[in-house]
């Protein structure tokens, strides 16, 4: 039902403030624009959706032959410790946790189309057991908001951004991005944790993130220790691999098992094309309405405000200028991507707000989109509150960036 209410939001708002923009204003070609990003829009959609055909496809047939040669099942064993306490009503060695540690990892590396097409197997695997088909589960939740809180150890794509833009040092905003970033992940998974009463003092559950913890302190040593063509070298191989592995290690475990490889690939491949088509009416319903909203200029009268009452309150507002990459980044990646680059260029890469841009475009990721693709791989329409947990962790990661941003460059 959430997800209804913002998409309702998002298209009436464009609507009146385009009437207001043309009333008030005299900006006649408004409405024209609002209009025209309604087309663009939904060809957006369509063609996001037929790019993910064949990695879905892809993705798909490898995870079918790793489920029928066993391998699913035994990381779905090696991960049940955790998995059982943080999604206790999957019970053990459930077929989704294997899916769900490899789409975790991916995106952990920054391996985002390899963990897209996992993620929408352990969505349709959660599916299978869920009582409820149209309404989304306490699993689906927790694991949605973890994937919306985007953890990445090692921002590649920015810091290539940055290197593009002329920065001096484009890792230099590495260690602030990882850290928002990790706070975005905790607090996404404190905030499920709370409403679905999950115990979080156990030992498993505190060392696991414990281990994480030293985890992400070993990267941050990396990072600080090492320049940064060694730190994104080692990345883009540990990437290569990491998804060459899992690649050979499915084929041989099948090959072990007497699987026929090919058909089984296959049958998964058609599984991912069918997963391709079914989102992209949902894919198509959000981008319009963000779209709208974009077009209408409603942002620009928000991100006025945010500073209007910033300086009211008598606070620096050095930090104004990245506000909007900050609240396009829950709604379009491409969108806060792009204004990320426009703030980089107007104001400079090494500037403060060319940092800042950088930070808060990594510390979290794009929340409405995962939410409409990932959902509507299963039909779920009642999405209880996972929107609202999902932009606690948006808030989080937001707010971190922004006080690491005046912490390490202001």
């Amino acid at each position: 039902m959430a997800l209804n209410y913002i998409w309702l939001f998002l298209i009436l708002a464009a609507v009146v403030f385009g009437l207001l923009d043309w009333a008030f204003a005299g900006n006649s070609g408004v409405m024209t624009e609002i209009l025209n990003s309604t087309f663009d829009s939904a060809k957006t959609g369509f063609e996001i959706s037929i790019g993910l055909t064949g990695v879905l496809s892809l993705w798909m047939g490898i995870m079918k032959i790793g489920e029928k040669a066993g391998v699913i099942s035994q990381l779905s064993r090696a991960v049940s410790p955790f998995f059982t306490r943080i999604f206790p009503e999957l019970g053990k060695g459930h077929p989704a946790f294997g899916p769900m540690l490899m789409n975790l990892s991916a995106t952990m590396l920054g391996i985002d189309n390899a963990a897209t097409p996992l993620g929408l197997q352990a969505m349709q695997e959660m599916q299978k057991t869920n009582r409820d088909k149209d309404t989304a589960s306490n699993s689906m939740i927790m694991f949605l908001v973890l994937v919306t809180s985007g953890l990445t150890l090692v921002p590649v794509s920015i810091m290539t951004y940055r290197a593009q833009q002329g920065a001096a040092n484009p890792a230099d905003v590495f260690l602030p991005i990882l850290l928002s970033t990790y706070f975005a992940a905790i607090a996404g998974l404190l905030s499920v944790a709370l409403i679905q009463r999950i115990r979080l003092w156990d030992k498993v559950i505190l060392g696991t993130l414990g281990g994480m913890t030293v985890l992400v302190g070993l990267v941050i040593w990396a990072a600080m220790y090492f320049p940064q063509e060694r730190v994104s070298q080692w990345s883009g191989l540990l990437a290569a691999v990491m998804l060459l592995g899992v690649i050979c290690w499915f084929m041989i475990a099948g090959a072990v098992k007497k699987v026929n490889v090919y058909d089984a690939f296959i049958e998964g491949a058609k599984d991912g094309f069918t997963t391709a088509i079914g989102i992209i009416p949902y894919l198509i319903a959000m981008l319009v309405a963000i779209g709208m909203f974009r077009a209408s200029g409603a942002m620009d009268y928000v991100i006025g405000g945010m500073a209007w009452f910033f300086g009211l309150l008598g606070l620096n507002t050095d930090f104004v200028p990245a506000l909007p990459t900050a609240l396009m980044r829950p709604l379009s990646g491409s969108g806060a991507r792009g204004l990320m680059l426009e703030a980089m260029h107007t104001y400079g890469a090494d500037s403060f707000v060319g940092r800042l841009v950088s930070i808060v475009q990594g510390s979290t990721d794009t929340t409405f989109y995962i939410l409409a693709v990932y959902f509507g791989s299963v039909n779920i329409k009642n999405t209880r509150y996972a929107v609202l947990c999902g932009l606690i962790a948006d808030a989080a990661g937001i707010i971190a960036a922004i006080l690491l941003g005046y912490l390490f460059f202001h």
